[in-house]
C-alpha cells in the first residue's frame, strides 16, 4: 500500500515539474518576442501619440531653426567694430553705415541706429541703440516660448493617456465577471505606460531644447550690451 501511496506522489511530482517547465518555457518564449516601435506607439492610443508626435517634430523644428539664426547673431567679429571706429575717425559716417548693411546682423543693426543719430545729444544716441538692441533680441526669441510650451504640455499629455489607461483597466476589469485574466487588461496598461513614456521623451527634448537657445539668446544679449558700451565710449573720445 505505501509502495502504491509513494508511485502516486512521484507521479505528481513529475507531474508539477513537468508542468513548471512548460510554464518556464512559454514565459522564456513570450520574452523572446520583439515588439516594433510602431506597435509599441499604436499601443499608446492614436489620439494621444499623435499630438505628441506634432510637439516632437514642432520641437525639433523650432530648435534647429532658432539654433542656426542664433549663431549667425553671436558672430562675434572684432573687425567690425574696429572698422566702424576708423570710418568713424576719419569722417566716413556714410561708409561706415554701409559696411553695417553689409552684415545686416543685430549688432550692425544697433551700431547702424547709433551712426544715424550721431549730432545728437549722447543720452539719445544710447536710448536708440537700446531700444534697437531689444527689438532685436526679442526677435531672437520667437517661438522660443512654443519650446517652454512643448516642455510643459508633453508631460501633462502622457499623464493624461496614463490616467485614461488606467481606467480602460478597471473597466475591463468590472466587466470581465469571472474571465479576468493579464491579456484582457494589457491594453489600457500598454496605454498607461506607453503614453507615460513618450510624454516623457517629448517634454524632456523641449526643456533641453528651451534651455539651450535661452543660453544662446543670453550670449547675444552679452554681445551687444559690451558692443553698445564699446560704441558709447568710442562716442566719448575726444576729436583728434
Amino acid at each position: 500500500m505505501s509502495g502504491i501511496l509513494l508511485l502516486l506522489q512521484v507521479n505528481e511530482t513529475s507531474q508539477v515539474v513537468q508542468d513548471s517547465v512548460s510554464a518556464a518555457a512559454a514565459g522564456v518564449e513570450a520574452i523572446g518576442k520583439e515588439i516594433s516601435v510602431w506597435e509599441l506607439t499604436l499601443k499608446g492610443g492614436i489620439w494621444i501619440m499623435l499630438p505628441l508626435a506634432i510637439l516632437s517634430v514642432l520641437a525639433i523644428y523650432i530648435f534647429v531653426e532658432r539654433f542656426l539664426a542664433i549663431q549667425k547673431a553671436a558672430k562675434d567679429d572684432s573687425d567690425f567694430m574696429n572698422n566702424i571706429k576708423d570710418l568713424i575717425h576719419s569722417g566716413k559716417i556714410d561708409a561706415a553705415r554701409d559696411l553695417c548693411r553689409t552684415h545686416n546682423t543685430p549688432l550692425s543693426i544697433m551700431i547702424d541706429k547709433g551712426i544715424s543719430r550721431l549730432g545728437r545729444p549722447l543720452p539719445d544716441i544710447n536710448q536708440a541703440i537700446e531700444t534697437i538692441g531689444k527689438l532685436e533680441v526679442s526677435k531672437l526669441e520667437k517661438n522660443v516660448a512654443t519650446l517652454a510650451t512643448v516642455a510643459g504640455a508633453a508631460p501633462m499629455l502622457g499623464f493624461l493617456g496614463t490616467v485614461v489607461g488606467m481606467v480602460r483597466v478597471f473597466f475591463d476589469m468590472a466587466n470581465s465577471g469571472n474571465n479576468l485574466n493579464i491579456s484582457l487588461l494589457s491594453n489600457g496598461m500598454y496605454q498607461a505606460m506607453v503614453t507615460t513614456i513618450a510624454g516623457l521623451i517629448v517634454g524632456i527634448i523641449g526643456y533641453i531644447a528651451y534651455n539651450i537657445i535661452v543660453a544662446r539668446i543670453e550670449k547675444v544679449v552679452f554681445i551687444l550690451e559690451a558692443r553698445a558700451t564699446e560704441f558709447m565710449d568710442l562716442l566719448h573720445e575726444p576729436v583728434k
